[in-house]
């Protein structure tokens, strides 16, 4: 099996680079300059060199106070580079698994399942993002993982107690999203959402750094959903099945 990876030098590429190639995976993780996403003509050239199996687009604007500055350069990476991925993975017939994110939902209600319906937005971020599934749709093969996941520690001195997230460390999501990558090609489900329980991020934060001081979304300077926590059954039935496969 033969993965193109982008965003590889990421935070969730960086662990898949690592974790992938232990399943027998053969990766190839061009970088940003290698593998300019926003340039169709160098993305087709790129995948049909490598003819992967699998396209894992990882790459994207996260950054969610920035998306509000520099719109123009968030949508062209995360919707103009997310089209050209799926355009190439038709070229060679490869299918595409974008990784996405829980923002696409507004928050309101929480525990959301892959079929809900997203939206509407909060931010540009979101609205990136949500467009972006969209036009991940338009190949022909598609997988959509829709998670969220920190660094290996909390950044912040401050937490919001009043933001709920499935999201979890990069160290506790990246294996997950390996197991989705490697039985790809075998998944019939459109979207999943990987992610872990539901949880404040205030709560998730002292795990890892106790010291870390209690406020609320108010305080940001973004409009953050107040519960975007998704529901993993369906994962957690597939991700059963592969493991009384494997044993």
């Amino acid at each position: 099996m033969k993965v193109l990876l982008t965003g590889g030098r990421g935070r969730l590429g960086t662990e898949l680079c690592d974790l992938l190639p232990e399943q027998g995976v053969e990766v190839v993780a061009p970088n940003s300059s290698e593998l300019d996403i926003t340039d169709r003509a160098l993305v087709e050239a790129v995948v049909r060199r490598e003819r992967p199996s699998v396209i894992v687009h990882a790459a994207a604007y996260t950054d969610v106070g920035g998306a509000e500055r520099d719109r123009d350069r968030c949508w062209a990476v995360n919707v103009r580079g997310t089209r050209n991925m799926a355009q190439a993975a038709n070229a060679i017939g490869a299918k595409l698994v974008q990784i996405s994110t829980d923002y696409v939902f507004n928050g309101d209600t929480g525990n959301y399942c892959e079929d809900d319906t997203p939206g509407p937005v909060v931010n540009f971020y979101a609205l990136s993002k949500l467009v972006a599934e969209e036009a991940a749709r338009s190949a022909e093969r598609h997988l959509i993982i829709r998670t969220s996941f920190r660094p290996r520690e909390f950044q912040y001195p401050v937490a919001y107690s009043d933001v709920f997230t499935g999201q979890d460390y990069v160290d506790i999501i990246a294996p997950m999203i390996a197991q989705a990558v490697l039985h790809a090609p075998d998944i019939e489900d459109e979207v999943l959402h990987i992610v872990t329980g539901r949880k404040s991020v205030f709560e998730l934060a002292q795990r890892r750094s106790p010291d870390v001081q209690e406020g609320t979304r108010a305080e940001a300077r973004v409009t953050l959903p107040k519960d975007v926590s998704l529901n993993t059954q369906r994962w957690e039935t597939l991700k059963a099945t592969f493991t009384s496969a494997e044993a």
